[in-house]
C-alpha cells in the first residue's frame, strides 16, 4: 500500500469529496479516485458511502480514518527528526498571511528564504479572516494576538505597537488631533472582521484609558484597503506599526496624538500542533524573528515608536 494513497484517502475524507481533495492536492480526478479504490480493495471494505450528491466515511472508514491519520503523523514526525539531525532543509511551507503584513513586508522575507534554501516550495494564502488548518490546508499562520485555541501551537515573534496615523495631505486639510476628544471631529478609517465593524477605539495616556467611537465613511474586511486609504489621504487609521512600516519611514503616512497609545498587539507565528513543525519551518519563525526586530528598531531610531521599557 503506498503512503501517498492513503494522504489521498484522509485529504478525501476531510474534503468529503475526491473531486475537492484532487483540486487540493493538485491532481486529476481520476488519480484520486484510483487511489480511493486500490486502498479499498487492500482493506477489503468500503472506506466511503458514495451518493449521487455527497460522499461520507462508511462505519469502517469511521475506525480506518482516525488510525491511518495517527500512522502517517508518525511516518511524518519520524522522518522530520531524520533530516532535522541530517540538516536537510526542503518540504512545502502552506503559511496564512494577512493582508497587509502579508503583502507589503512579508512577502520580500519569504522570497529571501526561498532564495536561500531553494529545496524549499512555498504556497501562501492571504486573508485577515481567522484560519482553519484542517479547513484551509495550510501549516503555519503568522497572525497577530496568542492563539486562543490551547490546542494549537505557537512562537511569540514580537511585541507589536499600534498607531494611529495619517497622511500629511489630511493633516494639512482637516489637523491633527492631539486629543482623543477631538477624534469626533475627523474621518475614521476602520477594520470589519465577520460584518462586524471595528468602530471603538482605545487610547491609554494621561494614567487613563480613553475609549472613543469614531465616526467613518469606509470600512473594510481588508486591512491593507484600511493601509491604502490612509496613505492616500481618506483619513485616520488606527494600525500595526509593522503593517504601516513603510509609509511611516518614508513619510507618505505619519503617526498623530502620539502622547495617547492605541492598544498594543503581539505577533506569532502558529501552528495546527508541536509535531508539525519542521526544519524549515523553525528556520523561517527565526527568520521572521530577526526581520521583525530589526523593522521595529528601525521605527525606533526614527522616533516613530517608543523604545521597549525595561
Amino acid at each position: 500500500m503506498h503512503i501517498q494513497d492513503l494522504r489521498i484517502i484522509l485529504k478525501v475524507a476531510e474534503c468529503q469529496s475526491i473531486t475537492a481533495a484532487a483540486i487540493e492536492l493538485d491532481m486529476r480526478t481520476a488519480t484520486a479516485s484510483a487511489a480511493v479504490k486500490r486502498v479499498e480493495n487492500m482493506l477489503g471494505v468500503e472506506l466511503f458511502t458514495r451518493t449521487t450528491r455527497q460522499l461520507r466515511l462508511s462505519p469502517a472508514g469511521e475506525k480506518y480514518i482516525p488510525q491511518c491519520q495517527q500512522a502517517l503523523q508518525l511516518l511524518e514526525q519520524a522522518e522530520q527528526n531524520l533530516k532535522s539531525d541530517l540538516d536537510i532543509v526542503d518540504g512545502t511551507i502552506r503559511i496564512a498571511l494577512s493582508s497587509d503584513l502579508g503583502r507589503n513586508v512579508v512577502t520580500p522575507w519569504l522570497d529571501e528564504f526561498l532564495t536561500t534554501y531553494p529545496n524549499v516550495s512555498l504556497r501562501a494564502n492571504i486573508t485577515d479572516s481567522n484560519v482553519d488548518f484542517y479547513r484551509d490546508s495550510v501549516d503555519i499562520a503568522l497572525r497577530y494576538g496568542s492563539p486562543k485555541d490551547s490546542n494549537l501551537y505557537g512562537f511569540k515573534l514580537c511585541d507589536v505597537p499600534r498607531v494611529l496615523c495619517a497622511s500629511p495631505s489630511y493633516i494639512a486639510a482637516n489637523g491633527e488631533p492631539k486629543h482623543p476628544s477631538e477624534l469626533v471631529t475627523h474621518n475614521a478609517l476602520l477594520y470589519q472582521l465577520h460584518d462586524v465593524i471595528h468602530d471603538v477605539w482605545h487610547f491609554d495616556g494621561e494614567n487613563k484609558e480613553y475609549k472613543m467611537r469614531v465616526r467613518s465613511n469606509r470600512a473594510s474586511n481588508d486591512g491593507d484597503l484600511v493601509r491604502r486609504w490612509c496613505a492616500s489621504g481618506q483619513g485616520l487609521a488606527v494600525k500595526s506599526c509593522l503593517d504601516m512600516a513603510n509609509d511611516l519611514l518614508s513619510g507618505n503616512v505619519v503617526s498623530v496624538m502620539t502622547e495617547f497609545k492605541p492598544t498594543p498587539t503581539e505577533l506569532w507565528l502558529i501552528f495546527p500542533s508541536r509535531q508539525s513543525i519542521t526544519p524549515a519551518s523553525r528556520l523561517l519563525r527565526d527568520l521572521l524573528k530577526e526581520k521583525t526586530a530589526d523593522l521595529l528598531n528601525q521605527l525606533r531610531e526614527e522616533g516613530i515608536i517608543d523604545s521597549p521599557r525595561n
